[in-house]
């Protein structure tokens, strides 16, 4: 999928991506720290992950033919550079999801254990999946910005005049 309604994929998938990676973030966190979010989320959370995942090498495959398609310039190469980097970020988001997900179904399917045996509920393990969890999150977000800001220099850098070229009554 190139185009869309003629214009190039890519310009359309991108607003995916932008707002699939931060969403699945926050409620990737959200889930990880409180424990009955991750309840309330339910599948949702990784099937959230899922899809934002997916949007990823769709956008960069639509992104590299696009590339193909424009002059050749340093700022898109850097775009794209960087675009490919997301897709473990989005990879770690989903495989997070998942396990908040699973572990908050096991958490609330088991009974409290008398034995003193680790259970996914522990402290120490959700220490350790909110911690890791952040992590990801903030670095999935940050890398989201990092391509979005290059590639919003990348398409404008030469597209506009710095000075208005309208009337001054705005028409």
């Amino acid at each position: 999928m190139n185009l869309i309604n003629g214009l190039p994929a890519h310009v359309l998938l991108v607003h995916v991506v932008v707002v699939l990676i931060p969403l699945t973030a926050l409620a990737l966190v959200t889930a990880a720290i409180w424990p009955r979010a991750a309840r309330r989320l339910g599948p949702l959370l990784p099937l959230l992950a899922l899809v934002a995942l997916a949007s990823v090498p769709l956008t960069t495959h639509a992104g590299e033919w696009l590339e193909r398609h424009v002059g050749d310039d340093a700022l898109v190469r850097r775009h794209t550079e960087l675009g490919d980097g997301l897709l473990p970020w989005a990879l770690g988001l989903f495989v997070l999801a998942a396990l908040v997900w699973w572990a908050g179904r096991k958490t609330q399917a088991q009974e409290p254990r008398k034995d003193g045996g680790m259970r996914w509920s522990a402290l120490p393990v959700r220490i350790v999946v909110g911690v890791l969890s952040t992590a990801v999150a903030v670095g999935a977000v940050v890398d989201v910005y990092r391509i979005g800001d290059s590639g919003a220099k990348a398409a404008w850098h030469d597209a506009y005049s710095k000075t208005a070229t309208g009337s001054q009554d705005g028409s």
